[in-house]
Parts: structure tokens; C-alpha cells; sequence
């Protein structure tokens, strides 16, 4: 895996490994991860491995299988329906507000917008979904409501995970995905919600050639 290790309590090593290298899709769908071979590469005892498997499992990266040990659950198309959906109601709302409070887009999203498109040239994946959340993660804190960015960040790794995805099947669409981007903040610095309403729902809509390579789950 390309995927290192970061530092910290050894739960958050286990934890933070094996979540970045299933979104990234380095831990495959269908895997199966054995605690033994988990904590040789991580360096750490099997006990945080376990409780690394329990929190990924409550997070639905992962299925616990009775003596069969962890396997890494495959993003189905239901679940990337539903992490737009979600997505949809929560920054539609920031927009909205963001757009009355005539606040404009934020400072941040043009060096987003740039990071993003090099990264896709370079065709890394887990980092175009890294900023891609960065940046409409931006788009809801700048809403200044501090209950909607928390439950925003709770779609955080399945999120990220649903991007890579979406692009390791279309990466023709990037060119599209920076467009709307652009459009997008083009449209909140003109304080235009109705137009940045109608962007966000074209970009955050299922496309089917994306759907159709994904398990119906």
C-alpha cells in the first residue's frame, strides 16, 4: 500500500491506515483483513486492531464475519444515491444562506479548485476526493451554522470513499467535475442561489454509467 502509516495512539494508527487505504481502493472491496497481518504492518498489538475493525465497521467500511474475521465492504450503487442525497440537502441549505447573507464563495475555494485539477492530471484519486470535500466542506462551514458542519463531517470518509469510486469508473468526467466547480463559485460570488442550486444539483446527480458499475447493494 502506498498509504503510510500516520502517528498517534495506536487505535487512531490502525484506524486512520485502513480507512485512507479503503477509500483510496488500495484495501479492495470483497478483502479480507486479518488482525494478525494488520498489526505486523502497522507495528502495533492486535488490541487497537480490533478496535479499529469495531469503529470501521459502525462506519460501514467493513463487515464483521463470524470466524471469519473483517472484509471490506464494497461501495454499492444505493449507498452513492444516498451520500448525494444527503449531500444535496445539507449544502443546498448552506447555499442558500451563504447566497442571502450575500457572503460570496469562499477565500479558499480558488486554491481548492487548482490543487484539485492538478491532482486529477496526475490522475490521484484519493487526493481529488480529499479536496474535492475540502471544498464544498467550505461551502457549509461558511453557512456559520456549527450543528450542520459537524453532521456534514460525520459523511466525511464515506464521502471520499463514494469519489474515488465515482471516478476510478469515469475519469473522463473530471473536465466536467472542475467546470461545474468553477461555475458553482462563480455563482455564490454573484449571490445567485437559484443558479448555484441548479449547478450543485447537476454535479451532485448519479450518473448512470457510474451507477451501472457499482453493485445495487
Amino acid at each position: 500500500m502506498t498509504t503510510s502509516a500516520p502517528s498517534g495512539p495506536a487505535r487512531e494508527r490502525v484506524y486512520a491506515w485502513l480507512r485512507d487505504g479503503i477509500i483510496a481502493g488500495e484495501l479492495e472491496g470483497g478483502r479480507f483483513l486479518d488482525e494478525h497481518w494488520v498489526s505486523g504492518v502497522v507495528g502495533v498489538s492486535r488490541t487497537p486492531v480490533r478496535e479499529a475493525f469495531h469503529r470501521l465497521e459502525a462506519e460501514r467500511f467493513i463487515s464483521l464475519l463470524p470466524r471469519k474475521g473483517a472484509q471490506v465492504r464494497t461501495v454499492t450503487a444505493r449507498e452513492l444515491e444516498e451520500v448525494y442525497q444527503s449531500r444535496r440537502l445539507i449544502e443546498g441549505h448552506a447555499i442558500t444562506e451563504v447566497c442571502a447573507a450575500r457572503a460570496g464563495a469562499p477565500a479558499e475555494m480558488a486554491g481548492l479548485m487548482a490543487e484539485m485539477e492538478r491532482a486529477g492530471q496526475a490522475r490521484d484519486w484519493f487526493a481529488v476526493s480529499g479536496l474535492d470535500r475540502s471544498f464544498h466542506r467550505a461551502i457549509v462551514n461558511a453557512a456559520g451554522n456549527s450543528v450542520l458542519t459537524e453532521l456534514y463531517d460525520t459523511l466525511r470518509s464515506r464521502q471520499q470513499r463514494v469519489a474515488v469510486r465515482a471516478m476510478e469508473a469515469r475519469p473522463e468526467r473530471l473536465p466536467v467535475i472542475d467546470a461545474e466547480h468553477r461555475a458553482l463559485a462563480a455563482a455564490l460570488d454573484a449571490h445567485d442561489a437559484e443558479e448555484a442550486l441548479r449547478i450543485l444539483n447537476q454535479h451532485l446527480r448519479p450518473v448512470s454509467e457510474v451507477v451501472s458499475a457499482l453493485d445495487r447493494g
